[in-house]
C-alpha cells in the first residue's frame, strides 16, 4: 500500500460561529489543564528524572480535543523503542497517553520556546536532520534516553502523511540500535485514524495552527486506534535498515487487513 492524497476538505474558509466557539473553549480548557499539571511536574522533576505528569497533561489534551482513543494489542514489557506512522500532532499525545514514552523530534521544534519547554518536560531527544557531523552525539542521546526513560518513540517517515498509506521509512534515526542492545525491544505501532484521517492529517501547505484549529473546531468525536503490533524478532533485528523495513512491513500489513474490520468496532475504548 502506498500513500495517497485524497481530496482534502476546504482549509481556508472561515470557521463557523459554533466552530470558533468550540476552538476558544477548548484552548481555554487546555491552558487551564496545563496550569494544573505544570506545578506538580516541575516539583517532581526536582527529585526524579522522570514524572508521569507530562503524559497526564497530553492525555488530558486528547480528552479536551474530543479524541475517542482505543487500543488493540499490548505494550511490550521492559525497555521498548516504538516505531510508528506519523499523521498528526495528535500522534504525540496518543503515544504518550498509552506508553508514557519520550520522543525523538527534529531540532526545528527546539527553536520555539514554549514547545521546547514542553518537549524538555517529556525528555524529548532533538536531532538535526542535516548535520551529519553530529550523528554520534545523537546516537548517544538516543541510547541514554532508552536507558533512562524505558520507552522511546520514533516516527521514521520523518514527516506527516495523509494517513491512508505509508511514506518511506528512514533508517538514520535507528543508528543507535546498530548493533541492537540485548535489553531493547522493538515494537511497531499503527496509529489508525479510520475514516476521519483526512480531517486529522497535517499535510500539504497547511499551517500547523490551521490544522490545530480544524481539529478543535469539530463537534464529532475523533476516533483514533493505536494498534500495538507484535515486537520484531529474529532476522528482523539484524541491522537498522532491516529493522526499519520490518517495522514498515508490519504496519502496512495491519493497515491492509484492518480494512476487513469496521473501524468503529476496532479496539478497546480507553
Amino acid at each position: 500500500m502506498t500513500a495517497t492524497h485524497p481530496p482534502q476538505p476546504p482549509r481556508l474558509r472561515r470557521f463557523s460561529p459554533l466552530a470558533a466557539l468550540l476552538i476558544t473553549l477548548r484552548v481555554i480548557a487546555m491552558f487551564g489543564w496545563l496550569l494544573i499539571c505544570v506545578i506538580p511536574s516541575v516539583l517532581a522533576r526536582k527529585f526524579h528524572r522522570r514524572t508521569i505528569w507530562p503524559s497526564r497533561f497530553l492525555g488530558g489534551i486528547l480528552h479536551i480535543a474530543g479524541v475517542d482513543l482505543r487500543r488493540t494489542g499490548d505494550k511490550a514489557p521492559g525497555r521498548v523503542l516504538f516505531i510508528a506512522n506519523h499523521v498528526s500532532w495528535l500522534d504525540i499525545p496518543v503515544m504518550s497517553a498509552l506508553t508514557h514514552t519520550a520522543f525523538v523530534a527534529h531540532d526545528g521544534l527546539a527553536n520555539i520556546p514554549f514547545i521546547r519547554w514542553l518537549c524538555d518536560m517529556n525528555d524529548t531527544i532533538f536531532v538535526a536532520r542535516h548535520q551529519r557531523t553530529n550523528v554520534q552525539n545523537q546516537v548517544d542521546n538516543i541510547r541514554d534516553a532508552l536507558r533512562d526513560c524505558g520507552a522511546l518513540a520514533i516516527f521514521p517517515e520523518g514527516t506527516t502523511s495523509d494517513g491512508t498509506g505509508l511514506l518511506p521509512f528512514k533508517s538514520a534515526l535507528l543508528a543507535s540500535l546498530d548493533p541492537l542492545p540485548q535489553d531493547i525491544t522493538i515494537q511497531p505501532i499503527w496509529l489508525d485514524y479510520g475514516p476521519d484521517c483526512a480531517v486529522m492529517a497535517w499535510v500539504g501547505e497547511e499551517r500547523g495552527l490551521r490544522n490545530f484549529q480544524r481539529i478543535l473546531g469539530r463537534r464529532k468525536k475523533l476516533p483514533v486506534t493505536a494498534h500495538f503490533l507484535p515486537p520484531l524478532s529474529g532476522a528482523d533485528l539484524t541491522n537498522r535498515k532491516i529493522i526499519t523495513l520490518a517495522a514498515r512491513t508490519a504496519i502496512q500489513q495491519k493497515m491492509s487487513t484492518a480494512q476487513l474490520s469496521p473501524p468503529r468496532l476496532r479496539g478497546d475504548r480507553l
